[in-house]
């Protein structure tokens, strides 16, 4: 064990050395356009996936006050074993509701969500076609099948390198393509349209991960699905983004799927069921959403604003609704570098390199908010601007 404990340490020194060791910043108080860090200094945030403010919203604080006195803390066991509370039945019944699907059922994360599907619904003589720049749950989730059914990838959003996939696996009891709908480093969007017909064409099952479009994309906020008019056949999500910024994933098909993923996967037959405070956040951040789409026109807005204006100051910015906005630095340590040298203009945002990115692919992520004023946006591209040279050249 010592000799392995000094090999670990050997590789994080390295890390540091190398300018590609990841620190935390450390905040004091809740989850905002405008956060504070342990010096008590107040920065813009461009870097949380709460894309709608909800995160600290007064009503799903109260809701989940509300349903931790009701509920207590916890199950303390598995659903199946302890039994569920109705709290848990009514999430997801609002988000069957939401996903315009005819049942849900919740796991402690999306990342739990997307294991569960995957090896539950595949067996032998399986094939699962997955985007090459999909989310590592999905990777991992994919991974999980071991060689009892066989994984094919396509090169991102290439509907042609779908098709030969496809004709690969067209002998398969069953096929299932799966994709992000929001691909979370790059901000682009998976190709529905084509990826739908395509499934339609060799009898594929298509299931989305929308955890970067609830509450971001399509009039209502219901996704990608509603974005390009489509329809999927399942559908996985977040609660830790947009709806609620807590924790928490689901999974929302025809009610056959969930039933075997309730009897069946494994996430959910050997995990504790989600907080109760946190079911009950989430329903509050889904009543608000429907009661507030305003928040969606004005992220949208916010948008729009930070992407022209970054391309007006000479930054190359791929023309995207999402709330994702990458900036492409190369090298990891710059990326990491970057990301502090914004923080002494007060604009939080993080580097991402490799194993996140490929390699050479390091980035600055700005993610928007409906809660951020234009004067933190303006804030945040005056540093932009300042720091124009350093993150092109």
């Amino acid at each position: 064990m010592k000799k392995a404990l000094e090999e670990i340490a050997i590789q994080i020194e390295a890390s540091k050395k190398q300018g590609t060791y990841k620190q935390s910043q450390v905040l004091t108080g809740s989850m905002g356009p405008v956060v504070k860090l342990a010096n008590n200094r107040q920065v813009v945030n461009l870097c949380s996936n709460d894309y709608l403010g909800l995160a600290a919203h007064p009503e799903i604080i109260e809701r989940s006050k509300q349903a931790l006195d009701k509920f207590g803390n916890g199950t303390a066991s598995v659903r199946f074993i302890c039994g569920t509370f109705e709290i848990h039945l009514q999430l997801e019944e609002a988000l069957a509701k939401f996903t315009k699907k005819q049942k849900a059922t919740t796991y402690v994360s999306c990342w739990n969500a997307n294991e569960a599907l995957v090896p539950t619904l595949l067996g032998p003589g399986d094939v699962v076609i997955s985007d090459q720049l999909n989310h590592a749950s999905i990777i991992d989730a994919c991974r999980l099948c071991g060689s009892k059914s066989t994984k094919l990838i396509y090169k991102h959003n290439d509907m042609q390198d779908l098709k030969q996939r496809l004709e690969e696996a067209k002998s398969a009891k069953t096929i299932l393509i799966i994709t992000d709908g929001v691909f979370s480093m790059e901000g682009d969007l998976a190709n529905l349209p084509e990826i739908t017909s395509l499934a339609g064409d060799y009898g594929a099952i298509v299931a989305v991960d929308d955890s970067h479009a609830h509450g971001v994309l399509g009039e209502t906020g219901k996704g990608t699905t509603e974005h390009f008019g489509v329809e999927v056949d399942i559908i996985t999500g977040t609660l830790g983004k947009a709806l609620g910024g807590a924790a928490g994933g689901f999974v929302a098909a025809d009610e056959p799927v969930i039933e075997l993923l309730i009897q069946r996967s494994r996430p959910q037959l050997f995990s504790n069921a989600l907080p109760p405070a946190t079911s009950a956040g989430a329903i509050a951040a889904l009543e608000i959403l429907e009661c507030e789409p305003e928040r969606i026109s004005k992220l949208h807005e916010n948008v729009r604003y930070l992407r022209k204006n970054l391309g007006g100051i000479g930054y190359e910015v791929i023309e995207s609704p999402t709330a994702i906005v990458p900036i492409i630095v190369g090298d990891t340590a710059r990326a990491i570098r970057m990301a502090q040298r914004m923080l002494e203009y007060d604009i939080l945002i993080t580097g991402f390199g490799y194993p996140v990115v490929p390699e050479g692919a390091a980035r600055l992520r700005a993610q928007v908010s409906a809660a951020h004023s234009r004067d933190c946006l303006d804030k945040a591209l005056k540093a932009f601007e300042a720091l124009r040279e350093e993150c092109l050249s």
